[in-house]
């Protein structure tokens, strides 16, 4: 094993391309950073073609100014292709690889299909599931480039769908508090001007009513929606459900 390839981090969130973490735990993943959490963003794809960005090298400006906006430490992006992502072993194989290397704590993937957008992001969502589950096997060292296996004790989801705005019901969500960093979140989703030039300002309204009504409804100013994929423990139940209120 290279232990010289190994760069711990506490968090790493998974998006299929530059502007979907930004877009869906933007705010959480800067509160996780004022924290003193060490944070790392993966984009499966670097988002390329797309209508306006003149070139990939512009569009990875762009997700690199928008991590440092955040505050994230790393940000790296994966050769696979935009408009053809697929969940095939060698993708899962490519994104365990970052996973054993980074070595989070906790990875955020995109939640559920996306109907009238890329058809990517649910197969980022299948891919990353995988990947974690891969990156524990052993015996399989010379598949991962030579880094060590590493078990990643949980995994979460964000959502990118804001045209449902209702209450939610299944298990394990909870919602995020980005109060403070809500507006960090909508300068790094600014960042893409390529991707948000003036004629789409109307997705930062969209954006503001749905962090305003996910906030509202946990007695916070803003809030992101977050899957836990296991149930949400506490040793406090009077302090989990009376915090906020």
């Amino acid at each position: 094993m290279n232990a010289s390839l190994h760069i711990d981090c506490d968090v790493v969130a998974v998006g299929a391309h530059p502007d979907d973490v930004e877009i869906g735990c933007g705010g959480t993943l800067a509160k996780m950073v004022s924290d003193g959490y060490r944070v790392a963003i993966i984009d499966i794809t670097d988002g390329e073609p797309t209508p306006n960005s003149p070139s990939p090298d512009v569009r990875l400006g762009e997700a690199q100014q928008a991590a440092r906006i955040l505050g994230v430490q790393v940000r790296e992006t994966l050769d696979l292709s935009n408009r053809l992502l697929f969940d095939s072993i060698e993708a899962r194989i490519k994104l365990a690889t970052c996973f054993r290397r980074l070595r989070p704590q906790l990875v955020i993937s995109l939640e559920h299909r996306t109907p009238l957008a890329s058809p990517d992001h649910v197969q980022a969502m299948q891919l990353t599931e995988a990947a974690v589950f891969y990156s524990r096997l052993t015996k399989w060292d010379e598949r991962f480039e030579g880094t060590s296996p590493h078990t990643i004790p949980a995994i979460a989801s964000y959502c990118l769908d804001m045209g449902n705005l209702t209450r939610p019901s299944e298990p394990g969500i909870f919602i995020s508090d980005i109060s403070d960093t809500y507006d960090k979140k909508v300068e790094a989703v600014r960042a893409y001007q390529t991707q948000f030039p003036p004629a789409k300002e109307s997705f930062f309204t969209r954006l503001h009513s749905a962090n305003s009504f996910w906030g509202e409804i946990s007695g916070f100013r803003f809030g992101e929606l977050i899957r836990s994929y296991r149930p949400i423990g506490t040793n406090s139940p009077f302090d989990l459900l009376c915090s906020h209120t």
